[in-house]
């Protein structure tokens, strides 16, 4: 299979996800000594395997795990851990963990998977804001809250008046191209943002499906990942994001109820594809910027280092990568897990072995893959 056809759908949790109550090592006697009080038990994990449960609001992710759909990656992060929300998150967007970086690392994936930015939906990003992961020059997105109320100028009720409106648009976009490089850009940009709105305002009306997602946010954007992506237009990579798992307070509630919706979102979507015979292409990554500390605050857990990531899908040779991080204290980083797997390993894979897009001129060094499609 080429990967001309393979697509990419990238799920951010954000605000930190809590690694150890998520992939929960309930045995281990440091877990239990850190975690008096923010502790999820042995018979209240979904068992798993090597030692290791997972949330109890993680069945979904259990199912699919038990296809063998499901790679779990230990131990993820990046050298000297920064535990601020931007900067964590500001690294992983940009694959810069050194310096501030200017460029998204799925933007400059978008430029190389459609270079002449001919491909306006080549990427959708479904939410309000724009994640600097997919920001690049000449990178062409479209932002997606709703794909029914999708468009431009919808607030004008008659078709003529609003055909006779984006007309104008169009024409004084054209007519500007050529005056400068500035102009040039915007005038680009709008013609692309309303050739996107075209196209992706039919969407739904071609989508039919018997799986019933549910109403949450989170859901509702997956759907719309699951609608582009059955439409054949050309998407390629679709992200969202969901949060904040940032649990200082109320933590196994907290996290407890974002993963029910994540892991029914996530598993309505891989249903959804499968149902249509398009899940063999479509691989989903999911991260968080970092992980929570080894110790809990009473109530929660605080900002912390090394986390976990999930790569799902039918070419995903399911199981366990990479290492646990030791919860012993002396091998903790100030209080934290250490990481033992660069995130730009992860990156590598998917952008040389699933994207097909030379991941040199992306992510900056060499990187041994994790290995784990089939």
């Amino acid at each position: 299979m080429s990967g001309k056809n393979r697509k990419l759908v990238v799920v951010q949790l954000s605000g930190g996800n809590d690694y150890l109550n998520c992939i929960v090592p309930y045995s281990d006697s440091d877990y239990i000594d850190n975690r008096p009080n923010v502790r999820l038990t042995e018979d209240e994990v979904i068992p798993l395997d090597n030692g290791y449960g997972l949330n109890p609001s993680m069945g979904p992710i259990k199912e699919l795990y038990d296809q063998g759909k499901v790679a779990i990656i230990h131990g993820v992060g990046y050298p000297v851990p920064n535990r601020s929300h931007f900067r964590s998150m500001d690294i992983w967007h940009t694959a810069e963990p050194t310096k501030v970086g200017e460029q998204g690392w799925l933007g400059r994936a978008i430029n190389e998977i459609t270079p002449d930015g001919e491909n306006v939906v080549v990427a959708v990003n479904f939410g309000s804001a724009l994640p600097r992961a997919l920001v690049a020059p000449g990178a062409p997105v479209a932002t997606v809250s709703n794909l029914k109320t999708y468009g431009l100028l919808n607030h004008i009720g008659e078709n003529d008046q609003r055909t006779q409106a984006l007309d104008a648009f169009r024409k004084m976009y054209a007519s500007a191209i050529g005056t400068g490089p500035v102009i040039d850009y915007l005038s680009k940009t709008g013609l692309d943002a309303l050739r996107g709105a075209d196209i992706l305002s039919s969407v739904p009306e071609t989508y039919t499906s018997t799986v019933e997602y549910a109403q949450n946010p989170f859901a509702q954007n997956i759907k719309g990942a699951a609608q582009v992506l059955q439409a054949d237009i050309g998407t390629r990579i679709c992200y969202t994001q969901y949060g904040s798992f940032d649990t200082h307070t109320n933590e196994l509630a907290l996290q407890g109820k974002l993963w029910t919706d994540v892991a029914g979102g996530i598993y309505d979507l891989y249903a959804d594809l499968k149902e249509h015979n398009a899940s063999d292409d479509v691989l989903i990554f999911v991260f968080s910027e970092f992980g929570r500390r080894v110790k809990d605050n009473g109530n929660g857990t605080d900002h912390g280092s090394g986390g976990v990531s999930f790569l799902i899908g039918d070419h995903v040779e399911g199981g366990h990568y990479s290492e646990y991080p030791s919860l012993a204290a002396d091998k903790l980083v100030a209080g934290d897990l250490a990481f033992n797997l660069d995130f730009r390993s992860v990156y590598t894979e998917i952008l040389e072995d699933w994207l097909e897009v030379d991941a040199k001129l992306i992510v900056k060094g060499t990187y041994e893959k994790v290995g784990c499609f089939n």
